[in-house]
């Protein structure tokens, strides 16, 4: 490799195997495979169990590129009251990139466990209205793509974007969540990831960090899952940092529209480095049990006894203040650790988040643009362009001068034609401005500015002022 990444160090991994059935077929995989088929069927069980009917609903969100569905669960207890208060909402998806296949493991241990027969699971029903999506990208899971989409796009930096045709369960799923919003609260947004990079499982948040009432609050909710799940879950590994690049992933976007507790949930492909499962790798059973810590943090958290929150409140400022001082003690600094200074020093005890940086090789689609934020039409093919632009270039030619110092000048005088304008002054003024002004000629098509930058009535007041002294 060349540049940057000239001196670095990679590795490959290999094997041999023995095959002891010939005429096999044998399969190697990054996770244990969870399809698009495995999970029409695991769908369809739930369904069509007589007990589960009644508070399990399942309808198609919306269609991929390929056609295929893209299932919404919802999955509540009916409401015996009408007048009562309208229950809270949490909403939870998976699978936006099709590689990331641990994350299907978790959630099919969450919806196991809130449509199951146990008293957590009946109050869990009882108490909110869980908006489940289990896969977002089908197409991506059919085709064997890692991370996009069938159209080569990240589907996880694109929740922001209003091109609907192009990336529909986004697009869907972000007006499913602003619907909701209007009717109801929603307490939580939780968006399954795998990790290739880093141990353990964690999250990813966003930092309330100017807003002195929901300053910490977002850090609540990992810590109480790394008690939940002490062995599987590191809050040392949750960042809550919100970087410019991950502006259109899911958790940055929906904590825009007003969810404090927006989280990416990831787990690792490895293995943990907690407790008693230190040095094992996961299995599919260790990310089913993540779905079920999963459960049992959101019943702490909306505990009507809030001494748990509170706690766990009173520790993360405690940790913050600690690291705060042995940082700047490192660094030889004095500085009085009040309320507005942790805020303000917050970052400086975060690192970056690690994660891909898939999103700065993908701009915007060139072939599609909106119009009205319904139709899409198609731009000018590239053989079409480039026949435009040799036109447009022998029809506004200027004739050619060998001296470049002279065509500067031709050019600079061009530029200072100037052209006189009638000005008519207001009252405020007493008559006192002329009634003529003038300005550059520029063009309808070029811009208001001069050739450094300046606008251009910026740069006729600072001629007029030099003229007059």
């Amino acid at each position: 490799r060349e540049g940057k990444y000239k001196n670095r160090t990679y590795y490959s991994l290999t094997w041999k195997i023995q095959f002891n059935h010939a005429d096999d077929t044998c399969y190697f995989a990054h996770c244990y495979p969870y399809t698009y088929s495995k999970l029409q069927q695991y769908l369809q069980q739930i369904i069509n169990d007589v007990n589960k009917k009644e508070f399990c609903k399942m309808r198609i969100l919306c269609r991929t590129i390929a056609g295929n569905h893209v299932y919404l669960l919802t999955v509540t207890s009916p409401s015996a009251n009408c007048l009562a208060k309208p229950k809270r909402t949490v909403v939870v998806t998976a699978r936006v990139h099709p590689g990331e296949v641990n994350s299907s493991w978790v959630m099919k241990g969450f919806i196991d466990y809130i449509t199951g027969s146990t008293d957590d699971a009946l109050l869990l029903r009882e108490m909110f209205i869980f908006k489940i999506v289990p896969m977002i990208n089908p197409d991506g899971v059919i085709v064997g793509n890692y991370r996009c989409s069938l159209i080569g796009r990240d589907l996880n930096r694109n929740y922001n974007s209003n091109l609907a045709t192009a990336y529909p369960p986004v697009y869907n799923i972000r007006k499913l969540v602003q619907t909701l919003l209007k009717e109801r609260e929603v307490i939580l947004y939780c968006d399954l990831h795998g990790h290739s990079r880093k141990q353990n499982s964690f999250m990813y948040g966003c930092e309330n960090r100017l807003n002195r009432e929901l300053w910490l609050k977002e850090r609540i909710f990992p810590s109480m899952m790394s008690k939940n799940a002490k062995d599987l879950f590191s809050f040392a590994s949750c960042k809550f940092k919100v970087q410019k690049y991950k502006e259109g992933t899911a958790r940055v976007t929906m904590w825009r529209l007003g969810i404090t507790n927006s989280f990416t949930f990831e787990t690792s492909f490895c293995g943990s480095t907690l407790g008693g499962k230190s040095g094992n790798q996961f299995t599919s059973r260790d990310f089913e049990s993540l779905g079920v810590a999963l459960c049992d943090t959101i019943l702490d958290y909306c505990d009507p006894d809030h001494s748990k929150v509170k706690s766990i409140y009173c520790d993360l400022v405690h940790d913050i203040k600690e690291k705060l001082i042995q940082k700047f003690k490192d660094k030889d600094k004095d500085t009085e650790l009040n309320e507005k200074n942790l805020r303000k020093y917050l970052s400086e005890v975060e690192s970056d988040t690690q994660g891909s940086n898939s999103s700065l090789s993908d701009g915007s689609i060139v072939n599609l643009v909106v119009s009205d934020g319904k139709k899409i039409k198609k731009l000018r093919s590239r053989k079409e362009r480039s026949q435009r632009r040799h036109q447009h270039r022998h029809t506004n030619v200027r004739p050619h001068t060998a001296d470049p110092i002279q065509r500067q000048n031709t050019e600079i005088a061009e530029n200072r034609k100037l052209v006189a304008v009638e000005f008519k002054p207001s009252n405020c003024h007493n008559g006192k401005l002329k009634r003529f002004i003038f300005r550059r000629d520029i063009g309808k098509n070029s811009k208001r500015s001069t050739a450094d930058g300046i606008p251009i009535y910026v740069q006729e007041r600072l001629d007029e002022r030099a003229a007059k002294r």
